[in-house]
């Protein structure tokens, strides 16, 4: 009997297992660093769209060391993380490749409003991520309009300078969505000085966020683009609807986004092929400023291949 037992227990696990790979290969799973970049997967979260009979499983992540993680093991088809990092893991040898850009700009300069800044000397201006998109950003945005503050980075996250501008520890620093909206809302003498996400009038902004694809889905470009466009859209257009969905599946706090973060986050959907001048001028500024940040050099032609 005992025998018996055991044999039954041994097939449970076996048929067990023949179907949590079946389900697997089922899905297409993607990974979504946490920050703006969820936002424009809102729609994608709720529907989980098939392509080819195979569910989009959205997954969230919560630093780049562990999307890093996720890319090198092949254990994502899509994913969205900063482009610097995408560029970067390209140039490191993962060829994942570009499929578009979701998110233009968060960046801002914030500051109290009854600062006053010294009429001679240098001001501070506080920043989070030395060596990352930010603090680039800011150090090209101060160079092209000829402002001259002390860059101080001993605030490393965006956590940390909330905090600081709260706690009146910091008058001046460059802060990002959600962030922004909840110590705007918290305190009324914090105000937006500057936006750092518009290089040109003709820009949509900085291509800041990349959306790579694994060799799983090549070919799948026109479908990927159609169902992104969507939820981009579903996110500017129906930024409530938005909000709510994020919120009732536990990924942004209740009261941490509004329809203004949502906009201040510059959400629009361009494909590789639409965007593929603003991506390059914004590896090159990389390049030029932070060459390690991409490592080392802009990607060649395989990393926004024209056929996809």
């Amino acid at each position: 009997m005992k025998k018996m037992i055991k044999y039954f227990c041994l097939f449970l696990l076996i048929l067990c297992s023949c179907n949590r790979g079946k389900k697997e290969n089922n899905v297409f799973h993607v990974a979504v660093l946490r920050g703006p970049s969820v936002i424009a997967f809102a729609k994608m979260i709720e529907d989980s769209p098939e392509i080819d009979s195979k569910r989009l499983s959205v997954d969230i992540v919560d630093s780049p060391e562990q999307m890093q993680a996720l890319l090198i093991k092949s254990e994502a088809d899509l994913a969205a993380l900063p482009m610097i990092n995408a560029a970067n893991l390209y140039n490191k040898g993962l060829k994942y490749s570009l499929l578009g850009c979701p998110v233009w700009g968060n960046l801002y300069i914030v500051e109290k409003k009854e600062y006053n800044a010294p009429s001679q000397g240098t001001n501070t201006l506080h920043i989070f991520g030395a060596g990352t998109t930010p603090d680039i950003l800011t150090r090209y945005y101060l160079k092209q309009k000829g402002l001259t503050y002390s860059l101080n980075y001993s605030f490393s996250t965006p956590q940390e300078i909330s905090q600081g501008l709260l706690s009146g520890q910091i008058r001046t620093a460059v802060m990002a969505e959600p962030f922004l909206s909840l110590i705007l809302r918290k305190d009324s003498t914090l105000y937006i000085k500057s936006s750092l996400n518009n290089p040109d009038s003709t820009s949509p902004g900085f291509a800041q966020t990349a959306i790579v694809y694994a060799p799983s889905l090549q070919g799948k470009s026109t479908i990927l683009d159609s169902l992104l466009d969507e939820s981009c859209q579903f996110a500017v257009n129906q930024p409530e609807q938005a909000i709510k969905i994020l919120e009732n599946r536990n990924i942004f706090v209740p009261g941490s986004l509004t329809p203004e973060s949502i906009e201040r986050c510059q959400i629009k959907y361009l494909s590789t092929k639409e965007a593929k001048r603003s991506i390059l001028d914004f590896l090159r500024l990389i390049e030029k400023y932070e060459p390690k940040a991409i490592g080392g050099k802009v990607p060649n032609d395989g990393f926004m291949p024209e056929k996809q």
